[in-house]
């Protein structure tokens, strides 16, 4: 099918210069000064959008919210005279209402770097449209997993679930810090099975507290073998709100630690926000106690849902961690690098560690290095591996 670009556009010169880019890289280009004519065309998933956020009589942002009350499946890019926040808050909100934002450009639109991501997204298209062709006769009649229950806790008693390890790296040094635990399932016929698939099941069902010990007993396991190597590796394990309710949790993981002689300050709890949502007095009687016990708190995915400054008061974390997506937009985004300037500088003066995740080049590292970040993680540095691989990893040198 052809792809179809659409710009809705009041103003006659943009519309114009747009037209002049887009028409001998896609062909068939509509251009609409009125949003109205535009809102009564049926678009499909191939079709491009190329919006104004700021028209007299229909402004983007009303456009954004007709396209979204009929789950409009075409791809969107959001172009604005007004400054990055508000074009940021554009593509936040269409983002939040189900629409596939591919990209921003405020406008003076530079022409020289709009023509090469139009030409880099006609390219990916031609490529997925042949991908596509060869992936339906290959796998015709085949269906998606869906696990139930009984699957999950068939892997679990069975020992399908296995660990991976996505290095962690000190920026002032370039030694390994340490590794987060990332849970997989290897299932005998469907293959590796993604945590996105099964964590929530795990959580619906009451099976994600027989899931976590599952998870931390590998890990131990993992961390001794480690650790008879001489080469014992911090471990950050993810600890979700269902796990938090029993008292006695942190004198279980104590005794389990000093049962494999490991050093509790090795492995770091990574706190979801789930768990900050938690009965407020259980959930610090539990946390403060992992403190007392020697084990490390970090507060996962900070600048996002439900943590606060408030929680960085209440709870001992020793650990911040940036969400990832202040990490990958910070080059791009003055908001983005702004927050995670924020983030590394508070936790320095509440005497915490800085943990950024989603790292993916280059450039980030640097930027990240230059605002003082102690710790690196993402693919730019290594993807999740197994534990074979990630000892080939840490240990080649």
């Amino acid at each position: 099918m052809m792809n179809r670009v659409f710009i809705v556009d009041d103003d006659t010169l943009t519309c114009n210069l747009l037209n002049t880019l887009v028409k001998p890289i896609f062909g068939s280009v509509e251009v609409f000064q009125n949003p109205s004519d535009f809102l009564s065309l049926s678009l499909n998933e191939q079709d491009f959008i190329i919006l104004d956020l700021m028209m007299p009589d229909m402004d983007g942002i009303e456009v954004i919210r007709h396209l979204a009350e009929h789950k409009c499946p075409a791809s969107l890019i959001l172009i604005s005279g007004y400054d990055s926040g508000v074009l940021h808050s554009a593509e936040t909100l269409a983002l939040s209402c189900g629409l596939n934002v591919i990209n921003t450009f405020t406008k003076p639109i530079n022409t020289e770097i709009l023509t090469c991501f139009l030409t880099s997204l006609s390219a990916k298209q031609a490529q997925r449209e042949l991908v596509k062709c060869s992936n339906d006769k290959e796998k015709q009649g085949s269906f998606d997993f869906i696990p139930t229950k009984q699957d999950l806790q068939y892997a679990i008693e069975n020992k399908q679930l296995i660990l991976y390890y996505q290095p962690q790296i000190n920026m002032k040094t370039g030694c390994v810090h340490g590794a987060e635990v990332l849970v997989r399932w290897l299932h005998p016929e469907f293959g590796l099975i993604f945590p996105d698939k099964f964590i929530a099941l795990a959580e619906q069902t009451g099976l994600i507290e027989q899931l976590s010990e599952e998870v931390i007993h590998l890990a131990i396991m993992q961390s001794v073998y480690w650790q008879k190597r001489n080469k014992a590796t911090r471990l950050s394990i993810n600890i979700s709100a269902q796990n938090i309710t029993s008292l006695k949790l942190p004198e279980q993981l104590r005794m389990l630690v000093k049962e494999y002689e490991i050093d509790p300050s090795m492995i770091v709890l990574e706190l979801t926000e789930s768990a900050l949502m938690d009965s407020e007095v259980t959930s610090l009687d539990i946390f403060t106690r992992f403190r007392l016990k020697g084990f490390q708190l970090s507060i996962d995915d900070f600048g996002t849902g439900y943590s606060s400054l408030s929680q960085l008061h209440k709870i001992p974390f020793t650990e911040l961690k940036i969400d990832q997506s202040f990490v990958t937009n910070m080059k791009q985004e003055k908001e983005s690098a702004a927050i995670v300037e924020t983030c590394i500088m508070l936790a320095h003066k509440l005497n915490m560690e800085v943990v950024a995740e989603g790292i993916e080049d280059k450039a980030t590292w640097d930027l990240l290095s230059s605002e003082d970040c102690d710790i690196a993680q993402g693919y730019y540095i290594a993807r999740p591996m197994p534990a074979e691989q990630f000892d080939k990893w840490q240990f080649k040198g």
